[in-house]
Formats: structure tokens, C-alpha cells, sequence
């Protein structure tokens, strides 16, 4: 080995080596660590650059770098870098690295789980005005064993064994990284999907735990698009708004039908949490000649009626896209019961319930309830709901939208998003008592820790109705169906022992904690109960009585 090579190694070495027994004691520190994780490290990028310095600097980086971030180590050169003069000097301090490497990777100096079971070794060197680029994969045979053994296991144990038995959260993290890892799975959507599928079922009455496995593996799949699949056809272009640029039409031919149609999947999955992304993907499988991503664009799945044209509307649906389209053309009854019709039947089919409806039509109508968006959704059921001959069909379509944690996307996810069925639940409940018990039933269903905008609707409801005994249940249900941060109603007073008593008979079938979170909204504190409660007589201060024994548990 030549010297110029061993001073080389040797700069690198002592620095790598501080970084690494410095990491060990932190790994070996970590109290959760998944057995799903061979190790943490798995990468190595040495670069040399001239700089303004006399030998220039040595750049080490023991994680893979962002494009946009500097984390690496810096160690000046020493004039041992002014013999790198020949290419092949350069070579052979990559093969000295990689077999220098090599040896620490498969052996356990810094404790078994401090690598991963795979390693890529990269080396940059500038040589007459070029930045010569080299780099190797190491595997760990074992160790991929041994991975491929716990991963079997957990699949067995906890992916498809019954509730309540569910992964933990760290381990869900790295079986999404597996699933788009040729190493353990085909890529296929036969291979992934039902595994995916199964924990969404483990998760769908925790919001927290869906969310997150949603996240992890759109993550996942995002990774692999942008690194493993699309830099091979595309050239990204663009400092601040990065496009995919495709390089040359021969590479689109040369493109393997099954990887296509792994990306025509892993757009598709993304979609559910990025739909901007969904859309960029499949305009990106077009460029690649994928007649699939034409008709994904075009009509969806195809698995729906995509278009519906009448004399007085044209509707027109994508399921890929989770949306649809309504034209509004005669401003007549009609015209709205065959839009609706059109949706009750692909929601009933099994289209998105959570979609985005885009609608066009000269009449602008939206309910009086704050918080509200004023959407082409809102917009669209309100105009509906202008005929009363047409409740009965708003109505039916409300029970089959209604869905508990799944929200309209006609609003990007905020303060204003709603459950799929609120713009008619509220409407109908604003102008028809015999409609009050769907309103029970959606404000029982609403997800008050992650829905806000029906928090308002209770003063909505009182403007339209006001208080009488016959609306209390249903009054007390629209205030029970507040989100956490619901805030106390303004200017609201139960005057009347026959109100109050109906209050109380409504509250006595109630848990505690939620008998104080109406009293809460009724009248924000104990105290007003208690000045009340100063200036009545029986039988009125014996049901005022009651309420602040409630209110103060």
C-alpha cells in the first residue's frame, strides 16, 4: 500500500474512530430497540475537495446526507494528499477503505447491534477539476438471516395474529422500510398489500396508531419512489420547486412492466395521505408510457360509473383521485336528486367517502353555522337542501357517508375539516325536527378529539329551534359531540323548572365526565350554578342542586 494511502486512512480512521465509539456507548445506552433493526449504521462517504486550503479537507459522513444539510466531519489533509496525482492511487484508496471497512462492519467491535446488516461505502475525490465518484455495497449475511428470521416471527406473532395483540409502534416503523426492501419482499402489491391491510384493520378504532402506520408506510413508499425507482428515468430539475425531467424516451422502453406496476401501486397507496403526490406520480408513469396511469387520470379505477350525463346534470367520478365532479345545468329539484342519486350509488358501490366534490352551478347557498368552509361541498348540500321534498334523500345519503375518523377533502386538513356527512347532517337538523335523531346520531360518532367545526353548531341550533323540552335530548347530544376545546356557549341560560328538569332527566343518563362537560359549555363554571342556586326555591333549587353536585365532581 502506498503511503500517500495509509496517511489517508489514517486521518480517516482516527476521527471515524472517535465518532463511532462515541455512538456505541449511545446505542448501546438505548433502553426500546426493535428487533426488527439489525443495527443503525449502514453508510460511509469520505470525500476529499481542494478548497482554498494548501491540502484541502477530508469530509466524512457516517449518515447518508440530505441534499439541502452539511453534517459532516471535516479533518484537514495533510501534504500527503499532494501525491494523489494518478487515478489508480485514487482506486486503490478505495479498495483499502472498502477492506478496511469491510473487516469492521462483520465483526462486532462496537457491539452486534451497532451495524445494520447491509453497508455502502462511497469515496469522492477531486482529480483535475472532476470529482471521481466510488462506491461498494457489503452485506452481512448472518445478520440478513437473522432479520429475515424476526421478521417472519412478527408477522406471525403480531401483524396476522388476533386482537388484541398489535406491533408496537417502533416495530411498525421498520416493517414499512421492509416492505419496499427486495431483500424480504417481492415488489408487488399481491406480497404487501394484505399485510398493510391487516394492521389498518388492527388500528381502525385507534386514530393515533392508523395515522401513524399510514404515515410510515407512505413514508416508506415515497423513499423508495424517489430513490429507487425514479432517478433511473428522471433527472430532478429546480432549486426551490424540484421537478422530475424524463432523460431520454429509450429509457421509458426499457422499463420493466412489473416495476411499473409496483409504482402504479406505491402511487396509489401514497395518495391516501398525499394526494398531491398521487397525482404527480401517475402524470410521471404517463411520461413512462403506462396506459394504466392514462386511465387512473381519466376515468379511475374503473371499478365506478365515471361518468353520468343528464339533461339537467353531468356528474362525473375518479375513485383514484377520490373525486367528484357534479354540473349543475338546470337550476331545477331534479337536477339535485339525480346528482344525488349518482353519489348515494357510488358511495354505495364503495367509492372514497372521503372525497373532494368540485361543482358548478349558479346558485350559492351555504348554512348558518360558523367554522364551516364554504366549499363546493358545502355549497353542493346546501342547495340541496333548499328542497324540502329532497330531505328524505340528503337524509340517506348522510347514514351511508357517515364514517367515523374519514374526512371530506374539500379542505386541506385543518380546523375546518368534517367527517364525511356534516354539511347534510347540519343542514337537516337546522330545518326539520324529524331529522334530530340523525343528528344524535352523527354528533355520537363525530370524532371529537380530531373534529372541531361542530362545536359551533350548537349555537346554530339554538338560534333555529331555541330551547324547549322537546329539543333537549338532542341539545344535549350536539353539546356532548364538542370537541375537547369546545368553549362555553355565549349568553346561554336554562330558564324554567320544566327546562331544567328536562336537563337534569338527560344528564342523569350520563357518565360523569360528560355530565360535567355539558354543564361545562351550558354555563362555563360552578359558579354560576351557585349564584343561581342562592336565589331560587324548591323545587327549582333542588334540580339547580343537582347540576353543581355534577359540575364539581
Amino acid at each position: 500500500m502506498q503511503q500517500c494511502v495509509e496517511h489517508f486512512l489514517a486521518a480517516v480512521w482516527e476521527q471515524l474512530t472517535a465518532v463511532y465509539q462515541q455512538e456505541s456507548k449511545r446505542i448501546m445506552d438505548l433502553k426500546e430497540q426493535s428487533k426488527l433493526q439489525a443495527g443503525v449504521f449502514h453508510y460511509l462517504k469520505v470525500a476529499w475537495k481542494k478548497g482554498k486550503s494548501p491540502n484541502g479537507n477530508i469530509f466524512i459522513d457516517v449518515y447518508e446526507p440530505f441534499s439541502w444539510s452539511d453534517s459532516a466531519y471535516r479533518v484537514e489533509a495533510g501534504p500527503y494528499i499532494q501525491e494523489f496525482t494518478k487515478v489508480n492511487q485514487i482506486e486503490e484508496l478505495f479498495s483499502a477503505l472498502c477492506t478496511k471497512m469491510e473487516t469492521l462492519f462483520q465483526s462486532e467491535q462496537y457491539g452486534f447491534r451497532f451495524f445494520d446488516y447491509h453497508f455502502q461505502v462511497v469515496l469522492e475525490f477531486e482529480h483535475d477539476g472532476t470529482m471521481l465518484s466510488y462506491q461498494k455495497k457489503l452485506l452481512h449475511d448472518h445478520k440478513l438471516a437473522l432479520v429475515k428470521e424476526q421478521l417472519a416471527t412478527f408477522i406471525e406473532t403480531k401483524v396476522m395474529a388476533e386482537l388484541p395483540i398489535r406491533p408496537s409502534d417502533h416495530d411498525e416503523f421498520f416493517f414499512a422500510q421492509y416492505l419496499v426492501n427486495p431483500h424480504f419482499f417481492h415488489q408487488s402489491a399481491s406480497e404487501i398489500e394484505p399485510l398493510i391491510c391487516q394492521l389498518e384493520v388492527k388500528h381502525r378504532a385507534n386514530k393515533e396508531r392508523l395515522d401513524q402506520w399510514v404515515y410510515y408506510y407512505t413514508m416508506a413508499f415515497k423513499h423508495w419512489a424517489e430513490k429507487y425507482f425514479l432517478p433511473y428515468y428522471f433527472e430532478q430539475t429546480g432549486d426551490y420547486i424540484q421537478e422530475w425531467v424524463l432523460k431520454t424516451e429509450d429509457m421509458a422502453q426499457q422499463l420493466e412492466q412489473e416495476r411499473l406496476n409496483f409504482f402504479l401501486y406505491v402511487a396509489l397507496k401514497i395518495g391516501q395521505k398525499e394526494p398531491a403526490t398521487r397525482l404527480e406520480y401517475l402524470e410521471l408513469a404517463k411520461q413512462l408510457g403506462s396506459q394504466q396511469a392514462v386511465d387512473y387520470l381519466q376515468k379511475g379505477s374503473g371499478r365506478f360509473e365515471s361518468m353520468r350525463k343528464r339533461e339537467m346534470f353531468q356528474g362525473q367520478a375518479n375513485d383514484v383521485l377520490q373525486t367528484i365532479d357534479i354540473r349543475v345545468i338546470v337550476e331545477e329539484e331534479a337536477a339535485y336528486r339525480e346528482a344525488l342519486h349518482y353519489i348515494i350509488q357510488l358511495l354505495q358501490e364503495g367509492f372514497p367517502k372521503g372525497y373532494k366534490l368540485t361543482f358548478k352551478s349558479k346558485v350559492k347557498n351555504y348554512l348558518p353555522v360558523k367554522k364551516l368552509a364554504k366549499s363546493k361541498l358545502h355549497q353542493f348540500f346546501a342547495n340541496c337542501l333548499e328542497y324540502p321534498s329532497l330531505f328524505p334523500l340528503v337524509a340517506n345519503y348522510a347514514q351511508i357517508a357517515m364514517e367515523e375518523f374519514a374526512w371530506y377533502q374539500d379542505v386541506e386538513p385543518s380546523e375546518k375539516s368534517a367527517m364525511p356527512g356534516t354539511y347534510a347532517v347540519f343542514g337537516l337538523g337546522l330545518y326539520s325536527k324529524a331529522y334530530f335523531p340523525l343528528v344524535e346520531h352523527y354528533m355520537a360518532l363525530v370524532d371529537t378529539e380530531h373534529q372541531s367545526v361542530q362545536d359551533a353548531y350548537a349555537e346554530a341550533f339554538q338560534e333555529v329551534h331555541g330551547l324547549a323540552v322537546e329539543v333537549m335530548p338532542v341539545f344535549v347530544a350536539i353539546l356532548l359531540g364538542g370537541s375537547e376545546s369546545a368553549k362555553p356557549l355565549k349568553g346561554m341560560d336554562i330558564k324554567g323548572l320544566d327546562l331544567l328538569t328536562a336537563l337534569v332527566q338527560e344528564l342523569e343518563k350520563k357518565e360523569d365526565y360528560q355530565r360535567a362537560f355539558i354543564l361545562y359549555r351550558i354555563f362555563g363554571s360552578s359558579k354560576k350554578i351557585a349564584q343561581r342556586l342562592k336565589q331560587e326555591e324548591a323545587p327549582m333549587k333542588n334540580e339547580l342542586q343537582k347540576l353543581l353536585q355534577w359540575m364539581d365532581l
